[in-house]
């Protein structure tokens, strides 16, 4: 952490004027900011700091490893980002003068100890180009998390941008989107992917104090390795459910889709492994900790003879009855997939009553399969979040459907809510969990573009209309943390 001004290499010598425009058409200095929350700081004679994040564009000096400095006192941004040859740069109210590589590329956030308000705020400001509504001001500010994914659509002779708040700006021009981004009391801000190696179907639980993931991980010797994080973003290694010396007796290989559910006073590890048998089957494992150790039932939970079953999860409706969500692995013998549900016992270590088929993979999008269940209760319905076609490559997508009662009728949404774009290829198999700052959020894989793995992405879902909307994802530059 670095608590004195910098200014970086290219910084220009010559100081560039800088004026906060509010809504109303008033101009006075950026410093007004600052210097409003440093007087209310002093009245209540408190030292303070302001953690200045900068986006992924920025120009980190040399010798300077993190993506970060911490300012003494209030330190704020106007929202304006300066064109300088080809890259861009912004004046802060302590007089920084941070760059970022290319044009119009300027995305900081603002958290300080000196603020008077936790709310989290967006400054959106807009180019030269920007098309005004009625107000005269360059930015617009919105409550909460704003971003965009940086796609500019040409529309006759002007261009547009969508925002994830659904704004959806013009600009004179074609390709002529411009806009920087500030965040003020968001938390920082994080890029995909959040761990360096790769971490499929990715199952994360919150253990009342962090959270802790775990992934497949196939024949390796010792099975499903655990990450523990406080934030969602930055992650920890922390063991391994099965050391190979713990491994279920049952099981021979192929160790997939693990995720740990909280079941009364402990924890269940569910999981997908190949029976002596050769079937893949459905395990489970408790632990009095979500770190382990962990202990095999000693038998699967859920065995066919005829046919494999994978992709465990559970979810707890509105009544307190627990359920096991599971798909049949009919894709690997040319059958449908359907994802089954099925009430479990209060222990969460046998199945009762009747199993129900939920959804199969009838829409065009999802080819030969539908996996990788989720179940969340949201205002009277239950959403199942689901994966669609091939794992291996860019047909893969995360779909929905909901329904009333935990075991359906269930209706899709229709079009996948998070399929491959640009940087990431086939995201699929997420766990849907609340982030520190309460909003849902998504934890997934996706193959990086070189298709060299698939590893921990994770972005915000947002409910509209009765639907969970994923805007702007997979993303691959500077976010607000979730």
């Amino acid at each position: 952490m670095r608590k004195h001004p910098f200014v970086p290499a290219l910084a220009i010598a010559s100081a560039v004027p800088a004026l906060l425009f509010g809504c109303g058409g008033e101009v006075t200095p950026i410093e007004a900011e600052a210097e409003a929350a440093a007087m209310a700081s002093t009245e209540a004679g408190l030292a303070c700091d302001t953690k200045i994040t900068y986006g992924d564009a920025w120009m980190r000096p040399s010798g300077h490893t993190a993506q970060f400095d911490i300012a003494a006192g209030p330190v704020t941004w106007d929202g304006t980002c300066y064109n300088d040859g080809i890259n861009s740069y912004v004046v802060l109210s302590n007089g920084w003068k941070p760059y970022f590589r290319g044009l119009d590329s300027c995305v900081l956030a603002f958290d300080s100890t000196c603020a008077t308000t936790s709310s989290c705020s967006t400054r959106i400001t807009y180019g030269a180009s920007w098309i005004h509504p009625s107000h005269p001001a360059m930015y617009d500010d919105a409550g909460g998390r704003v971003f965009w994914d940086g796609a500019c659509v040409n529309e006759g002779t002007n261009s547009y941008a969508t925002l994830s708040n659904t704004w959806t700006p013009y600009f004179t021009g074609s390709n002529a989107c411009a806009m920087s981004f500030r965040y003020t009391e968001c938390g920082g801000l994080y890029k995909n992917p959040v761990y360096p190696t790769g971490c499929a179907d990715p199952g994360v639980v919150h253990d009342g104090t962090q959270y802790i993931a775990t992934c497949t991980s196939g024949n390796a010797t010792d099975a499903f390795p655990l990450r523990t994080s406080k934030d969602l973003v930055n992650w920890s290694a922390a063991g391994v459910i099965f050391p190979s010396a713990r491994k279920p007796t049952w099981a021979k290989s192929d160790y997939w889709a693990p995720e740990i559910h909280r079941v009364g006073t402990g924890y269940i590890a569910y999981y997908t492994a190949r029976h002596v048998d050769g079937k893949l089957s459905i395990g489970a494992a408790t632990a009095t900790s979500a770190l382990g150790p962990y202990t095999d039932i000693g038998a699967p939970l859920v065995h066919d003879s005829a046919m494999g079953m994978i992709d465990a999860t559970t979810f707890v409706d509105t009544a307190g009855v627990r359920y096991l969500v599971w798909k049949a692995d009919g894709n690997a013998v040319g059958q449908p997939t359907p994802i089954y549900g099925q009430q479990l016992s209060a222990d969460g270590k046998s199945l009762v009553g009747t199993r129900r088929t939920l959804i199969s993979n009838n829409l065009a999008w999802e080819g030969g399969v539908v996996e990788g269940p989720w179940v969340v209760a949201k205002d009277g319905y239950y959403y199942l979040f689901y994966s669609g076609n091939a794992y291996y490559d860019g047909r893969y997508a995360i779909g929905v459907a909901r329904a009333t009662s935990p075991l359906g009728t269930y209706t899709k949404l229709g079009a996948p809510i998070l399929k491959t774009n640009g940087t990431w290829v086939g995201p699929g198999h997420g766990s849907v969990v609340h982030s520190p700052a309460g909003t849902t959020t998504m934890v997934y894989h996706a193959w990086d573009s070189g298709h060299t793995g698939r590893y921990l992405l994770v972005d915000p879902i947002l409910w509209r209309n009765g639907w969970p909307e994923m805007p702007e994802a997979p993303s691959a530059t500077s976010r607000p943390m979730p």
